[in-house]
């Protein structure tokens, strides 16, 4: 995951990371995971430039975006903000929005899939990327095609299809 490849405009996104919670402290190559995870997504999509922000939170902070936001007054583990609304052409800055991740949602997940901490926190990188791309999961055929993006780009990273479980148990 340390290789930073570069988009057809030879540019790679500019990511600012901002951690919100001491948590973070425990997985010390947090900012460097993200920013890999981006920039594999932007190199297999073709992305151009673009910049963002990717902010590394606690439960309680991402629960209450979660509520203000979605109606949803529980915690999650990723959370995307397009800069652009759904349908709208793109403004002429290469922002494109913010990305939070929770610690402890992550963490638990982690745990309960059997798959290690930086690698599950990569794939809800690369998740919240292509949300800020306008993919979603919102119908069947949409979440086929985003997960089917986000195998490829793990792939790309010789990362462990995320998916993989959960359809086993299927």
């Amino acid at each position: 995951m340390t290789a930073r490849p570069r988009g057809r405009h030879g540019m790679r996104p500019q990511i600012e990371v901002i951690t919100r919670s001491t948590r973070w402290k425990r997985q010390p190559k947090a900012s460097a995971i993200v920013k890999s995870a981006i920039f594999a997504a932007a190199n297999a999509l073709s992305t151009p430039p673009a910049e963002l922000a990717i902010v590394l939170c606690n439960d309680s902070a991402i629960k209450t975006l979660n509520r203000d936001w979605r109606g949803k007054n529980a915690a999650t583990n990723v959370l995307s903000f397009p800069a652009a609304m759904p349908g709208n052409k793109r403004h002429a800055s290469p922002y494109i929005g913010d990305i939070v991740i929770a610690f402890e949602t992550t963490a638990r997940e982690a745990l309960a899939e059997g798959k290690p901490f930086r690698l599950h926190l990569a794939h809800l990188a690369v998740h919240g990327f292509l949300h800020l791309l306008g993919y979603d999961h919102e119908t069947e055929r949409d979440a086929q095609e985003m997960e089917r993006l986000e195998r490829r780009i793990m792939a790309a990273m010789a990362i462990p299809d995320p998916y993989a479980s959960r359809d086993a148990e299927a």
